[in-house]
């Protein structure tokens, strides 16, 4: 843990050279890894991370130091580092520490770090015990994850915190084979919960039952027309493509340096008048959700977009200065081997009124891809490349049969722009994002939603 007293003289340290903020972030964290491969384990690993991270800020300048000696004489070395690198004008004295509490919205009833391995295990054997039985599946991956991460953050502006964050994930991939070529069908629901997640989010067997019929149906797929037409993107995974696209483009690591193609943009029109997207910290339990940030800022709901109308950017302490805005508590980070920017929580298109039956009845001839795969995007232009992992062509406002091989290919603003249809059922699935400061837990969402016209690759 972080006591006063050192969290005091570390500030004082780190702002001797004329900085004028300071502050300390120390982490703790058990890291538990379970992975399993036809029904065999493969490996159990435990991990357990230790370290502390000093920066300083002078003006627009920020520079970063960490360490894994979390003694005071370590702390203080790691502080003398960080202010070396500023050369301040003046020299800012640090207001004296004040305990802030945290309210916890995340309440976890079974820690999974007090959990058996072999509580684990059994839970992975449910899953692989359905793929033995399911026709085609010649091969089950099973992965179980866990990690509880305690923090501790100071301040020169006089906050003093902690926060424990508790994270549950296991994921399920099936292999399907005809005998010459094979498909793959996943899932991987988790949640900022303990092992309780077991007794409402997580069912191994239903998660083993649908890897399993999305890698058998597109086993038997034909490959995906090419051309431009009308796509549907279902619900949960679908709001990766938000995520990627636009999402990145609206932080403030990209707009304050000028690196997005939404600088300049808010109060502006930027997606059709049916979109509202929200990036929303303070859902209880949920993947991307916290208490506080990385900053020890309290966590937020942000509206980004509102009926097509550009509202807000996602602002870390740095960039606020940067921008001259008022930070929305996104400063996030993997762990204390980084410095925290501004990053997505849980992201997602907020529902609409359109009735999902009748959002492919009308598109005529086109593409429902119903879940997504892997992608790419360049943040600075919005271009973005992804792969549907389970799609369907469409003929005459009826699916007609799946499709594999299929990708869609576009530009974030244009594609925001082109949504026409926005369904009533929002739903988020988790995942996990990159960026300069590491990859953290982020959920993706959206209700089922209509590109009135986009690029679809295929063959």
């Amino acid at each position: 843990m972080l006591k006063q007293d050192v969290a005091q003289a570390v500030i004082a340290e780190a702002l001797k050279t004329g900085g004028d903020f300071a502050e300390i972030f120390l982490e703790d964290r058990q890291n538990n890894n379970i992975s399993m491969l036809s029904g065999r384990v493969e490996s159990v690993n435990s991990r357990r991370l230790h370290g502390a991270g000093v920066r300083v800020f002078s003006g627009f300048q920020g520079v970063y130091v960490y360490t894994n000696d979390t003694s005071m004489n370590g702390l203080l070395d790691c502080a003398k580092r960080a202010a070396s690198a500023i050369e301040g004008k003046a020299f800012y004295a640090p207001k004296d520490l004040v305990w802030t509490d945290v309210p916890n919205i995340h309440f976890i009833q079974e820690s999974p770090d007090a959990v058996k391995s072999a509580r684990k295990v059994a839970k992975m054997k449910e899953a692989q015990a359905v793929l033995n039985n399911e026709q085609e599946i010649v091969q089950g991956s099973i992965s179980y994850m866990d990690s509880v991460q305690r923090v501790w953050i100071a301040n020169s502006e006089g906050l003093f915190t902690t926060d424990t964050r508790v994270y549950t994930r296991m994921s399920v991939a099936a292999i399907a084979s005809n005998g010459t070529e094979n498909q793959t069908g996943s899932t991987s629901p988790g949640g900022m919960q303990g092992f309780e997640i077991f007794n409402a989010r997580i069912d191994p067997e239903a998660m083993a039952k649908e890897a399993a019929r999305q890698a058998r149906t597109m086993l038997h797929a034909p490959m995906c027309p090419a051309g431009i037409m009308p796509v549907v993107i279902d619900n949960g995974f679908g709001g990766v493509i938000f995520h990627e696209a636009c999402g990145h483009s609206l932080e403030a690591t990209a707009v304050a340096v000028g690196n997005s193609e939404m600088c300049g943009k808010l109060g502006q029109k930027v997606a059709a008048d049916c979109v509202t997207a929200i990036d929303d910290g303070t859902i209880p339990n949920e993947w991307g959700s916290l208490n506080i940030d990385d900053e020890g800022t309290p966590t937020t709901r942000l509206v980004l977009i509102e009926n097509g109308i550009l509202k807000n950017y996602m602002i870390d302490k740095l960039n606020a200065r940067r921008m001259n805005m008022p930070i929305t508590g996104s400063g996030r980070r993997q762990g204390y081997m980084f410095a925290p920017t501004s990053r997505m929580r849980n992201t997602y298109i907020a529902a609409g009124n359109d009735d999902n039956d009748e959002i492919i009845a009308s598109m005529g001839d086109g593409l429902y891809a119903k879940k997504m795969g892997g992608g790419s995007v360049e943040p600075t232009t919005g271009k973005f490349n992804f792969a549907v992992g389970e799609g369907y062509l469409v003929k005459d406002g009826k699916i007609a049969h799946p499709v594999r091989g299929a990708s869609l290919i576009g530009r974030g603003s244009e594609i925001l722009l082109k949504i026409d249809r926005v369904g009533k059922d929002m739903q988020m699935a988790q995942g996990m994002c990159g960026s300069i400061s590491g990859s953290i837990p982020t959920n993706v969402g959206q209700p089922m939603i209509r590109v009135s016209e986009m690029t679809v690759g295929g063959r």
